[in-house]
């Protein structure tokens, strides 16, 4: 049963693409680890990383936390985080569990450090906070961060990639009642929800960047991992095939077979308790 503040709409908007999620969002970069262990002041003894979708920001834990606990509501996603880590038998230190962030499966004040990579937006932000703050430690870390959408490519292939973005946008507000329809909050207010919730001694806003290598199957791939455009094909609409199919080809003639490094943006908004 999901607990009261969370929305199923919200969960099941990333059911049925775990594999190609998996396989093409970005993981989460080192920067990250060293980030948030110099405000804890040390290496973390608990990590939680909510909404861990299939793991892309848990793993990278595995080696500077001695314990680490990716906590999924969707079953998908979950599913694909537990078979990558089955595949490594060497990995000790994480473990994955079903769960939501209003209901985190901790003792009070027993966790140094949490966090949520591209999944605080979809959360119930009072309710997610109060339980992120009764389960840090004194002095223990949140920290939500994202990635800039589109990646940074090129001018007409990032118009081509918001066009896309709000044409699935639209097509949803007609193709699925209201109350059948994902909300999601503004990033742009994580901080300020973090500030105002009363429960951090200290709050900023960080801006990082990441290189990765993409070819055009990736940045393609990228694209058709957004929520709102799979929840529009899952909804058997065709409306979308013509752009993506342009999209397509425009991606495949700037790539022209290569792979290139690509810069992914990041944007974290942290506490300390």
């Amino acid at each position: 049963m999901i607990p009261a503040g969370n929305s199923k709409q919200n969960i099941d908007r990333f059911l049925g693409f775990q594999n190609e999620y998996d396989r093409y969002r970005p993981e989460a970069p080192p920067i990250i680890v060293s980030l948030l262990s110099n405000y804890l002041g040390g290496k973390p003894s608990t990590v939680a990383d909510i909404g861990c979708g299939t793991g892309l920001s848990t793993f990278l834990w595995r080696d500077a936390a001695d314990a680490v606990v990716g906590i999924e509501p969707n079953p998908d996603m979950l599913g694909k985080a537990i078979e990558k880590l089955e595949l490594d038998s060497s990995i000790q230190s994480v473990s994955f569990q079903q769960g939501y962030s209003t209901e985190l499966p901790f003792e009070a004040g027993s966790v140094d450090i949490i966090t949520c990579s591209q999944s605080f937006h979809w959360m119930e932000p009072s309710g997610t906070l109060q339980e992120i703050a009764r389960c840090l430690r004194p002095g223990g870390v949140f920290a939500a961060y994202d990635c800039d959408w589109p990646l940074v490519l090129q001018a007409d292939i990032e118009n081509r990639y918001n066009r896309l973005i709000t044409s699935a946008d639209s097509l949803l507000a007609e193709l699925q009642p209201e109350g059948e329809r994902a909300h999601k909050w503004d990033k742009e207010g994580h901080l300020a929800r973090i500030q105002g919730s009363g429960r951090f001694t200290f709050a900023r806003e960080i801006v990082f960047h990441n290189t990765e290598a993409c070819d055009a199957a990736r940045y393609v791939g990228l694209m058709l991992s957004q929520g709102g455009l799979q929840t529009v094909l899952k909804l058997g609409s065709t409306l979308l095939n013509e752009g993506i199919a342009d999209f397509t080809a425009a991606v495949e003639a700037y790539f022209n077979g290569r792979t290139l490094p690509v810069m992914i943006s990041y944007r974290m908004r942290l506490g300390i308790k």
